[in-house]
Order: C-alpha cells, then sequence, then structure tokens
C-alpha cells in the first residue's frame, strides 16, 4: 500500500507539471485552462506555506521569549512588530499611510544600514585577503570595492572627474554580468531539478 500510493503521488506529480509544461507551448483551450487552474493552486499553497512559516516563526519567539532565554528582548520586538504590521495591513490596507510610513521609515532604513554593514565587510574581506594572499583577483577585488564605495559616498572635497561615470559601468556592466549568470545558473539548476521531479528521480512530495 504504501508503494501504490508513492506511486500515485509521483503520477500526479508529473501529470500535473506535463500539464503546466504543456500549456506554455502548445495552444489548445483545455490546457490553457488546466494551467491557470493549476497556477493558481500553487500560488495558494504557496502563501499558505508563507503563513504556516510566519505562525512558527511567531511560536519560536514566544517560546524564546517565555523562557526568557539570550535575545528575548529582540524576540518581543519581533513579535511586537509582526502583530502592529499585521493589524495594520489588514485594517488598512497594505498601501495606506500607515503602511508606507512602516516601510519608508523603518523597513528602508534597516535594509540600508543592512546593505552599509555588508559593504564595510566586504571591504575588511578584501584587505584580509591581500594580506594573506596577493594576486590579481584580489587586488581587483579591493580596487572595485573601494571605487564603489567612493563613488556613492559624498565626501566633502573629494569630486573626482568621472568616478560617478565609472562606478555607474561598474555597477552597470560587469555587476550586472555577474548577476545575470548566477541568475542563468539558478534557472538552470531549477529546471534541471524540476525534470528531474517530472521523471520521477526525485520524490520530495512522497519520500
Amino acid at each position: 500500500m504504501k508503494i501504490s500510493v508513492r506511486l500515485l503521488l509521483a503520477v500526479i506529480v508529473m501529470a500535473v507539471g506535463l500539464v503546466v509544461l504543456l500549456g506554455f507551448f502548445i495552444d489548445l483551450p483545455v490546457l490553457s485552462v488546466l494551467r491557470s487552474v493549476f497556477l493558481r493552486w500553487a500560488v495558494i499553497l504557496a502563501a499558505v506555506a508563507m503563513l504556516v512559516g510566519l505562525f512558527n516563526l511567531a511560536a519560536v519567539h514566544w517560546r524564546k521569549m517565555g523562557s526568557r532565554q539570550p535575545g528575548s528582548f529582540y524576540s518581543a520586538v519581533l513579535l511586537i512588530s509582526m502583530v502592529v504590521t499585521l493589524v495594520i495591513g489588514l485594517f488598512f490596507g497594505p498601501t495606506s499611510t500607515w503602511s508606507l510610513w512602516i516601510f519608508n521609515y523603518i523597513q528602508v532604513p534597516v535594509e540600508s544600514s543592512l546593505m552599509a554593514v555588508l559593504a564595510v565587510v566586504l571591504a575588511y574581506a578584501s584587505v584580509r585577503l591581500l594580506n594573506r594572499r596577493i594576486n590579481l583577483f584580489s587586488i581587483v577585488f579591493l580596487a572595485t570595492a573601494l571605487l564603489i564605495l567612493v563613488g556613492t559616498a559624498t565626501i566633502p572635497g573629494l569630486e573626482a572627474p568621472g568616478l560617478t561615470e565609472l562606478r555607474a559601468w561598474i555597477t552597470q556592466v560587469p555587476a550586472a554580468g555577474g548577476a545575470r549568470g548566477i541568475l542563468l545558473g539558478v534557472a538552470l539548476g531549477t529546471i534541471a531539478t524540476g525534470l528531474r521531479v517530472l521523471i520521477g528521480t526525485d520524490r520530495p512530495y512522497g519520500g
């Protein structure tokens, strides 16, 4: 019985995946309707999974705060922020004045601070890399990090000609090319994983 259930799950997953895949390439009304239905189901399941993750996160931090573990103060801040944001989003909407205020004056500054810390950490890591091993790639990495930092920051009295243009070229050409290469690798890995699920090699749905 256990083997038959696994086989049934494999057949269902393969059939749904093939229907969605064929719906993008074959112009048939039946395939288009089924593809839309299956995609809507996937969106609903993803939303439910996100809610389950949020409840699990809240439960973990609630237990941590109740047992007075180290860092429970931050757990309390997280829970309060989660409840306030959820209440404002439900009663006033995601585009209300309060929601936009939270996004503009809390979310954006926090993300900007994290990016600033990341930039400093990258510069520090490049200096440590030069101390351990000096080669062309480490020198290029350090020079690029310094150029981006100096070109982005506003330093009184330091206005080198062409620095802003050079920073824009670095971010738009080599950095964008590297990011697109990473995204292509992620896409190919996702396609390979999807094909393995479609042919039944990997079965994350039934063990």
